[in-house]
């Protein structure tokens, strides 16, 4: 790159030396000013002018040192007429010159600056064509944008990757035959060509490929799926026959191409046929895959989110033999994966990786990541030593429900709805059997959201039942129906529940089986319209069906809000406790919540608790901040002494040398003093022969 920018450096500064010596020339040509034809003519009476040249109907007339006077006939008479009258007359009598030659307004090199600049231009365009991407090639586009690493900064390896274990077990395999093919070999085993990880977004799919190729200490090839289409039709199929090529030459290797849903999908989309870009590189994949050349010692490892839209030929044997699904890790995964990213954070005693594993289920490890890094940043905002729960809590509620915004103004009405509506959800939650503990409410507004109510599975779940759906309906019904008891009116805060109800009850009804009435018959619509499979989405069933599904949908979602009124109105104490505790307080954890549920305190009570928790953190808060000035001054302090120290060292080393040769001046001085008195008292003749000497010597 340096190489690169040095050598357009070279041609910027030549193209402007063109454009400095245009300029000098164009100064270096005259003055040239245009009059009138009467005007030229006077000039021509006077005898002003001394060098004269007519070109057409242009007269171009000499008036001084590099001064030029030119102007236009409007006929063939009115040059004749000067030509016959001044300037014949005047040339004869050598007191005019007529120059054969028209001379041009403008210097020779400004003349040529517009071709200069052209080839200038096209030579620089040709360079650029010639050096693209800094190897040398001419249409270097055609060439695949891989990067490979041969081990360069941190090897990362298994050891590193948490959570993946029977992942790591397979992709073992390949790293085995990378090292060792001969065993291999001898029993006729034939190792996979191509490996496809498939998963959710953020669960390690990238990460867990270079732990391979780091294992394996081979080189590793790295590319977007993307980064094979261009607009261009066949540059995709020439990069990917680049890369197999670099491939070959460093074989054994690895090559990761990663969103391969880019490149990969399914042929035959029926608009604009099937000679495009994009298949045509697929094409070529296949066929450097498994065709008739052979790529021995490359393994191919592939992610993508979307396996569904993949083109079969690719998921065949032979090229993809093998899927591995990298998910959600679970409890444990999640508390090995925390132990990772907190390696070089320092959490407080409190904080449980086993404990915050419960805490995030549905966590990818890329939420894990970020989760701990939010709670850092908390951290340091408040000049913290050391990460708590409690900025890991608020860095949890920020991933999910986003910063709160306690600075918006909020109407004492609407404060009240929202605390008696998430009131509502959380007595559901606890009333109804077999419901996840209630975690956390708030009425403080946090993305679009003006409050929530959060809930924490005690485990972590593969399947959900029917009556777990139907609680989860009630659930979701609790905020309106409290809305309609308590404040005598309901409002469109509970929109979004009414959606998710609505969307429960169509999924049990058309695509789990759950309706008696309906039967375990599957009526779900395509999830996704994708081009190239389907072009819209299509219902499988008649007319009079869909009227059954709506019946039956209605009548779950009407039957779970008849038994979410009956709910609420025989815990109606427990609704208001609950409520008249988020306007004091706002915000209630799992504890408080239960602590009012049960009776155990009122609102008025749990308001004092939590003040003087508040006032205990902002306490404990001022020390840490306190305690991390003082180490900070402490520091500055040192470094500040550090660096007096030695200036004082380096200056006092100065200073000394300054002394002696002063003392060495001083004693000079005293010895060359009695010698100035001995010549000027003793013998002046005696220095004046010495000096004459001198002068004789010079």
């Amino acid at each position: 790159m340096k190489k690169f920018a040095k050598n357009v450096s070279i041609y910027l500064i030549i193209f402007a030396l063109v454009l400095a010596a245009a300029f000098f020339y164009k100064g270096g040509d005259g003055e040239y000013k245009q009059v009138k034809y009467s005007t030229f003519a006077n000039y021509l009476e006077q005898e002003k002018i001394s060098e004269i040249n007519v070109d057409g109907n242009k007269l171009t007339g000499k008036i001084g040192k590099d001064k030029y006077v030119y102007a236009y006939a409007s006929s063939v008479v009115e040059i004749s007429y000067l030509e016959e009258t001044y300037i014949f007359p005047q040339m004869q009598d050598k007191k005019l010159t007529v120059e054969t030659p028209p001379p041009s307004s403008v210097s020779t090199i400004l003349s040529l600056l517009p071709t200069l600049i052209m080839v200038v231009a096209l030579g620089f365009l040709f360079y650029l064509m010639m050096n693209q991407g800094g190897n040398g090639k001419a249409f270097s586009f055609g060439k695949s944008k891989a990067r490979m690493y041969k081990g360069e900064g941190r090897k990362i390896t298994f050891d590193d990757v948490a959570g993946l274990d029977e992942e790591k077990e397979e992709l073992a395999e390949v790293v085995d035959f990378l090292r060792d093919p001969r065993k291999y070999n001898e029993v006729g085993a034939r190792i996979p060509k191509g490996i496809l990880l498939v998963g959710p977004p953020g669960t390690g799919k990238t990460y867990v490929s270079k732990a391979t190729a780091g294992e394996a200490g081979v080189p590793f090839f790295t590319i977007s799926g993307s980064d094979f289409v261009e607009m261009f039709v066949g540059v995709g199929a020439s990069r990917v026959r680049d890369l197999f090529e670099q491939a070959k030459k460093n074989a054994p290797c690895i090559v990761f191409i990663d969103e391969i849903d880019a490149v990969g999908r399914k042929r035959g989309a029926g608009l604009g046929g099937g000679n495009d870009e994009r298949e045509q590189t697929l094409n070529q994949l296949l066929v450097e895959m498994d065709g008739f050349g052979e790529n021995s010692g490359i393994i191919i490892l592939a992610a993508t989110n979307r396996p569904d839209v993949l083109d079969p030929a690719l998921l065949r044997p032979g090229r993809f033999d093998r899927q591995i699904v990298i998910g959600v890790p679970d409890i444990k995964g999640r508390e090995e994966i925390i132990k990772v990213h907190s390696k070089n954070k320092p959490l407080s005693e409190e904080v449980s990786p086993k404990i915050l594993a419960r805490r995030t289920p549905g966590f990818t490890p890329a939420d894990l990541e970020n989760l701990l890094n939010e709670a850092a940043l908390i951290t340091a905002r408040r000049n913290g030593r050391k990460i708590r729960m409690a900025e890991i809590e608020e860095a949890a509620t920020k991933v999910m429900a986003g910063p709160a915004k306690k600075s918006r103004v909020i109407s004492a009405e609407e404060r009240k709805l929202t605390a008696y509506h998430e009131a509502g959800h959380a007595v559901v939650m606890r009333t109804l059997p077999n419901s996840d503990p209630v975690h956390q409410i708030t009425i403080i507004p946090r993305g679009s959201a003006g409050g929530f109510t959060m809930a924490l599975p005690e485990k972590d779940k593969a399947y959900e039942t029917k009556k777990g759906m139907l609680n989860a309906i009630k659930h979701l019904l609790g905020g309106r129906v409290a809305e309609e008891l308590t404040l005598d009116d309901i409002s469109t805060g509970a929109s979004n529940d009414i959606m998710r109800a609505t969307e429960i009850a169509r999924g049990m009804v058309t695509k789990y089986g759950f309706s008696d009435r309906i039967g375990p018959v599957n009526y779900s619509d395509s999830d996704e319209v994708f081009l190239g499979k389907d072009f819209s989405t299509r219902k499988n069933y008649s007319e009079g069906v869909a009227s059954e599904i709506d019946h039956e949908v209605r009548s779950i979602i009407e039957e779970a809000y008849a038994e979410t009124v009956r709910i609420l109105k025989e815990n109606m104490d427990k609704l208001e406790r609950v409520a008249q505790a988020l306007l004091e307080v706002e915000t209630l954890d799992g504890d408080q919540f239960e602590a009012l549920y049960t009776g155990e305190i009122d609102a008025e009570g749990l308001a004092e608790q939590v003040r003087e928790k508040d006032a205990e953190i902002r306490r404990i808060n001022e020390e840490e901040a306190a305690e991390y000035e003082r180490i900070r001054k402490e520091e500055e302090a040192k470094l500040a002494e550090e660096l007096a120290r030695y200036d004082t060292d380096y200056m006092g080393d100065d200073s000394e040398e300054d002394t002696r040769s002063g003392e060495g001046k001083e004693a000079i001085g005293e010895q060359s003093e009695p010698d100035g008195d001995a010549d000027d008292a003793g013998e002046p003749a005696d220095s004046e022969d010495h000096s004459g000497d001198k002068e004789e010597q010079r």
